[in-house]
């Protein structure tokens, strides 16, 4: 079992930036990839951002990438998602999983993950 418990989110405005933060405990290994989703209101949850625990390697959805970096420390078994130039479609409910096994072709699906914190919201206002 791995517990994540995340940290950071809130509101901010157009422009803004946030940082998102998740720390894993449990049965964690070097196997995992670590990644972000969201949900927005009346919308189906979408893939963010994942990153390989080993190795670092890193894939983001293209409605984010250039604007949020996801990243990790091992040593603290944290995952961080750092937004910049948040948008008014960013506010969702974001959420931290955590996967074993995954291949690259289902590292942006939500099915390939077997662990979920609660979520946290993000508001970006206009």
């Amino acid at each position: 079992q791995v517990q994540l418990v995340q940290s950071g989110g809130g509101l901010v405005q157009t422009g803004g930036s946030l940082r998102l933060s998740c720390v894993a405990s449990g049965r964690t290994s070097n196997s995992y990839a670590m990644g972000w989703f969201r949900q927005a209101p009346g919308k189906e949850r979408e893939f963010v951002a994942t990153i390989r625990w080993s190795g670092g390697y890193t894939y983001y959805s293209s409605s984010v990438e250039g604007r949020f970096t996801i990243s990790r420390d091992k040593a603290k078994n944290t995952v961080y998602l750092q937004m910049n130039s948040l948008k008014p479609e960013d506010t969702a409910v974001y959420y931290c999983a955590a996967g074993t096994g995954l291949i690259t072709s289902t590292l942006r699906l939500e099915s390939a993950y077997g662990y979920w914190d609660q979520g946290t919201q993000v508001t970006v206002s206009s």
